[in-house]
């Protein structure tokens, strides 16, 4: 295949896109398929000779649709979306064509202003104040990653990276239980080690206790344990919920630690000021995660990390060798030493992209839309006999469930084989919970109302 090869198939490549976009509220949502299944349609060793790209072509089109769960699907109500809105795609085909490698300012300036620009558009966006700097990560995992092992250097006077942590008195981190698994990789990939992550207590909000916070700090100092940081949930993926920010972090602040505040999720509703309560005091973390590709229609991947000072994460993660060298431009930002890999995607066009292509007032109007659709089907769910609304919409994100567990689940299992809309499950103080997150780019109310629709129909089967 060469670029006149690719000239005629990227159109009909751009042709098949159109269909299947058009054709998504014709298909279940989840593929309905048993593990191996696609598998088994594939040879088992490469072929040796090249073979026609029409070949190719139609292999695609007979297995992969087929075999795909469609999260582009209007009506994907399950974990949280990965929007790809029309104009986030055409950059994407863009970027991909290009194909560079951004870790340098010298590899790709355009890739490093952009992104930089992008950063300052969204964090005005988001109201958080002039100073924050920033920079593209692929997912908030990264992200909440990149800040432990920060966290974890400035504590240790940044000795950790040269000498180990041999020897040196455990370090601690804090976090209440409604903070994402990635803040628990990311203690356990930085050496930490899980049981020095101290799972704070929450209130009847499920937000954590700035009392208790401040309790286990002084706990573990007199213990001879090293206090190294603070993460704060806004947002939390379970039930959506916030821990009292300001309060947590003027207790962190009391005790010299740093916090970090994963607003994954729902840190693109604060482009609407009036969420903005919800992460009150955010302004002075000094690093904070969301991800535009969750609920701005930013393709997958995208997260962005604001810092108050990315001095100690550049200290914590750079490297310069010499074949990473700028000659004559020592202080250019070179992002590869904001985050943990070298290689980056030019993740920033497709931000560009959509910003432009929708403006801020029509990507606010999304995401209104979306919690009001969503409060709308937790009261239609609730009128439903047997069906309790179990943690009410934060956002646009809510639980309900039926009175025992077992019922709930063969529920959900009946929801998601029915194929025309798709939850998912998490387990709230003990109890087995249908989880709804409404915020895919294109759907729509009647969309969102399908689902108290689907459930009276099939709870009264």
């Amino acid at each position: 295949m060469n670029h006149d090869d690719l000239n005629h198939w990227s159109k009909r490549a751009a042709d098949w896109v159109t269909d299947y976009h058009r054709s998504l509220r014709d298909r279940s949502v989840r593929a309905d398929l048993t593990p191996g299944a696609i598998a088994a349609q594939l040879p088992r060793e490469a072929p040796d000779a090249a073979e026609p790209m029409e070949q190719i072509f139609a292999d695609f089109e007979r297995i992969v649709p087929q075999g795909m769960t469609h999260w582009q699907h209007p009506r994907f109500f399950a974990y949280f979306p990965a929007n790809a809105s029309p104009a986030s795609m055409l950059a994407e085909q863009l970027a991909n064509a290009m194909a560079c490698q951004g870790m340098l300012w010298q590899t790709s300036p355009a890739a490093t202003e952009i992104e930089q620009v992008m950063v300052g558009w969204l964090r005005e966006a988001l109201g958080l104040p002039e100073g924050f700097v920033g920079t593209i990560h692929d997912s908030a995992t990264t992200a909440t990653l990149s800040a432990i092992l920060t966290m974890r250097e400035q504590a240790m006077e940044f000795q950790g990276n040269i000498k180990g942590m041999h020897g040196h008195a455990p370090l601690r981190f804090y976090a209440s239980a409604q903070t994402h698994s990635s803040v628990d990789k990311a203690i356990r990939v930085a050496g930490i080690g899980q049981d020095n992550l101290a799972k704070i207590a929450t209130d009847t909000s499920f937000s954590m206790q700035p009392e208790a916070l401040r309790a286990a700090i002084v706990a573990d100092q007199a213990a001879g344990m090293l206090p190294a940081g603070v993460v704060l949930c806004a947002g939390g993926t379970s039930i959506g919920a916030f821990d009292r920010i300001a309060e947590c972090i003027a207790v962190a602040k009391a005790h010299g630690l740093p916090v970090h505040v994963d607003a994954a999720w729902a840190g693109s509703a604060m482009i609407c000021p009036e969420f903005r309560d919800l992460w009150k005091g955010v302004e002075d973390a000094d690093s904070i995660v969301f991800n535009p590709h969750k609920w701005l229609g930013a393709q997958f991947d995208c997260a962005i990390q604001f810092l108050r000072d990315p001095t100690a994460q550049v200290k914590t993660l750079g490297l310069r060798p010499a074949y990473l060298e700028t000659a004559g431009r020592e202080e250019i930002v070179n992002f590869n030493e904001w985050t943990v890999p070298l290689g980056r995607r030019f993740r920033a066009l497709k931000l560009w992209f959509t910003l432009r292509a929708y403006g801020l007032d029509g990507l606010r109007a999304r995401i209104r839309n979306h919690v009001a659709w969503a409060q709308e089907s937790a009261l239609a769910l609730a009128a439903i006999p047997n069906v309790k609304i179990i943690t009410q919409p934060i956002l646009s994100l809510y639980s309900f469930a039926l009175p025992d567990d077992i019922k709930t689940e063969n529920l959900l299992n009946r929801i998601n084989d029915d194929g025309r809309i798709y939850l998912t499950q998490t387990r709230h103080e003990g109890r087995y919970v249908i989880r709804v997150q409404v915020g895919q780019f294109d759907c729509t109310r009647e969309d969102v109302m399908m689902i108290p629709r689907i459930v009276a129909e099939l709870i009264g089967q």
